[in-house]
């Protein structure tokens, strides 16, 4: 029987994930994930289910509205959280992953988030009588909803930039090899052309912020230039923040989650429901405001590609004249 070691865990763990899930729930998740592995047969697909259960009795609890059931409920939620952060791992680490785990664990995060916000704010309703958390509840669902449509548009909007980059240089180079120019190879860094998450999702060389500078001689398309010539101080800190595994999405869809279903019910707990309105608030405006960052990057990352392209086909144009010509904007 193959034994796991803590090492082992952490190297299937996401490149770089929430700073919530990073500092407060992998410490106790990879040591689950390991004492699961190598004690128990469990499979992904039975981790998820018991994350389902934990955050079933979780919306129980926040339905119940007494300051007790309330802690309780944050308690069950975080346990909810470590489990659905076991399932991926002992997936990967068994290599014991599914289609239909994928679809389960999407599901359930989507129905999670559903449930505890309705239980949470109707609870609080009926024992305050204060419509306005009816309208806080909406609120959290219709965040929740925004940040993962928006995280799929726009790394759809990437991958068809990329797709058309790649197209274009493909077709370049095989200009130049029809009039025997030779140019140096085109170095297309997805980490240039889409923002962390999706990044590392999509490419397997090393992120280049982190390792060596590319050679002279190759060409980088760099769709975040105009973007880093606007904000140059964005770029120190996203390197900190992912030598450190930790997204630059200090505010993301986790965060969020915790903050409405973990902070917010504990503080309440002890000062009061009013207290969930200012803490899911709290949490609610920055994640909304980087939502909107996300839709401008892409709006400056669209205009660096047209730019790409368009040097390309300048490129090529010149290629079909036998004028050898190195390509491309850079950094």
């Amino acid at each position: 029987m193959v034994t796991f070691s803590l090492d082992d865990v952490r190297a299937v763990r996401k490149k770089r994930d929430a700073w919530w899930t990073v500092f407060l729930v992998d410490p106790i998740a990879i040591r689950l994930t390991r004492f699961l592995a190598n004690r128990t047969s469990i499979t992904p697909n039975q981790i998820t289910v018991g994350s389902i259960v934990l955050g079933a009795v979780s919306a129980g609890c926040f339905a119940l509205a007494s300051p007790g059931w309330l802690a309780l409920g944050a308690l069950f939620y975080h346990l909810s959280f470590v489990l659905d952060c076991c399932d991926g791992k002992i997936a990967r680490l068994k290599r014991s992953g599914t289609l239909f785990g994928l679809w389960l664990d999407f599901m359930f995060d989507q129905a999670r988030v559903v449930c505890c916000a309705l239980t949470l704010t109707v609870g609080q309703y009926i024992v305050t009588g204060q419509v306005a958390y009816l309208y806080l509840g909406f609120a959290i669902i219709c965040l929740d909803v925004l940040r993962y449509l928006n995280s799929a548009q726009v790394s759809k909007a990437r991958r068809l930039m990329r797709k058309r980059i790649r197209a274009a240089v493909r077709e370049h180079e095989a200009l130049e090899l029809t009039n025997g120019i030779v140019a140096p190879q085109p170095r297309l860094s997805d980490e240039q052309l889409s923002y962390v998450e999706d990044t590392l999702r999509q490419r397997p060389e090393p992120d280049p912020d982190l390792e060596e500078p590319a050679p002279a001689e190759e060409r980088v398309v760099d769709l975040h230039r105009e973007f880093n010539s606007r904000f140059p101080w964005y770029r120190g800190v996203r390197v900190f923040m992912l030598r450190h595994r930790v997204r630059t999405h200090l505010i993301s869809g986790i965060e969020f989650q915790m903050a409405a279903f973990i902070i917010a019910p504990l503080v309440a707990a002890v000062a009061g429901g009013g207290a969930i309105f200012a803490v899911t608030i709290g949490a609610g405006a920055p994640l909304l405001i980087l939502e909107l960052v996300i839709i401008y990057k892409l709006l400056l990352q669209t205009r660096d590609c047209q730019r790409v392209l368009d040097e390309l086909a300048a490129s090529r144009e010149a290629a079909s004249q036998r004028r050898p010509l190195t390509v491309v904007g850079g950094r």
